[in-house]
């Protein structure tokens, strides 16, 4: 049993939470805290968040309880401690602290298992440009611009786009474009078991870039089975692409993670231009079609389309995945030792859920429920 309070908390100062809320909050943290000890633990904070079924799905109960868990070695929070770190997310304006004070332990080997489930306002993407200031910037721009003028005018890419165009495009360009986060997670383990340090979570995020771009081939192959000669081209180029970016990585990560995110500019463009042709197209032709064509049962799975996923809309994910690279690489350019994933930080993760947390107790109507109770 725990000692009677002293109302040592009641000198606790907060920022944002009223008295009220604070009672509430202490209340609904003391009813999930079985063993009476004063403290929240992982298990306790799982059952807390299922009282909060309307804004936490059950696997993002799941994944918070985890990272509650690695980030406190195991440890139950405090009330009190908990009930601060709660305020702290309302007054964090920047959503850089980590309130919580939770260790980044969990970046290590977990990633988000909710990824690739986009909605509405994530699918629309804008076509974003960071400009080159370096002269290693102005070489990665350089380099892509110029193999995309080269592409372009091989395949006849700026006339008329066709169906068989798209997927000649894309089945080639995914085959490719699989490779960069590959060699990047091999480099960064290896350094990491040479160094005996942290990796900050990026080996696990490019790991996951080069599966989700492999995710892309693997469903677009369902539409179309590419000939011997198509197949053969794609060995070439990625053994001549895959040994040039693997000496370049060894040489210079930064560059390599530059010239990648110059390429994922091109992809958005390229599947925008794909978008807004399928969008466009007059009816009867094989790019309207896939306004309402079901999209591969393999592409429904991985992002969640629904029943009846389009091939429209498979694209506009992969589109948001693509983006989504694009804005990662070019800000691990600017990573400095020490920093954490910028796609999967545990700590801000926890932080965010804190902050839902309070924010549904903060528009409950405490009339409401005491008659549910009752």
């Amino acid at each position: 049993m725990v000692p009677p309070a002293d109302n040592s908390h009641d000198k606790r100062k907060f920022s944002a939470l009223s008295p009220d809320v604070i009672k509430r909050l202490r209340e609904e943290l003391e009813s999930v805290d079985v063993n009476k000890d004063g403290k929240i633990d992982a298990d306790e904070l799982k059952q807390l968040l299922r009282k909060h079924k309307g804004v936490f799905r059950e696997a993002e109960i799941l994944e918070i309880s985890e990272l509650y868990y690695s980030g406190n070695a195991a440890k139950g929070v405090p009330i009190d401690n908990l009930l601060e770190a709660i305020d702290g997310t309302l007054t964090n304006k920047d959503g850089r602290q980590n309130v919580l004070g939770a260790g980044r332990c969990a970046a290590e080997y977990y990633y988000d298992l909710n990824h690739h489930k986009w909605n509405d306002d994530e699918l629309n993407i804008e076509l974003t440009h960071v400009e080159p200031k370096t002269i290693a910037d102005r070489l990665a721009y350089g380099a892509v611009k110029g193999v995309r003028l080269a592409f372009d005018t091989a395949t006849g890419w700026n006339h008329e786009i066709t169906a068989s165009k798209v997927m000649q495009r894309v089945i080639f360009l995914e085959t490719i474009a699989a490779v960069p986060g590959m060699v990047a997670a091999i480099i960064r383990h290896f350094k990491s078991l040479r160094s005996m340090e942290r990796d900050g979570g990026l080996i696990n995020m490019f790991l996951e870039e080069a599966t989700n771009e492999r995710m892309h081939l693997l469903t677009f192959v369902r539409m179309r089975d590419p000939s011997i000669l198509f197949r053969a081209s794609v060995i070439g180029s990625q053994f001549g692409f895959g040994t040039a970016f693997l000496l370049a990585y060894i040489i210079s990560p930064k560059f390599c993670h530059r010239f990648v995110g110059y390429v994922e500019e091109e992809a958005c463009s390229t599947y925008t231009k794909i978008i807004h042709a399928i969008e466009t197209a007059p009816e009867g032709s094989d790019l309207a079609a896939w306004r309402t064509q079901k999209a591969p049962k393999i592409g429904i799975s991985y992002w969640h389309l629904g029943e009846n996923g389009t091939v429209l809309d498979l694209m506009k994910a992969v589109r948001a995945d693509e983006a989504e690279h694009r804005d990662v690489n070019h800000s691990v350019v600017n990573m400095k030792p020490g920093d954490v994933n910028p796609r999967y930080d545990p700590t801000l993760r926890l932080d965010s859920a804190l902050n839902k947390y309070v924010r549904d107790m903060m528009t409950r109507n405490p009339k409401e429920e005491n008659a549910k109770v009752a």
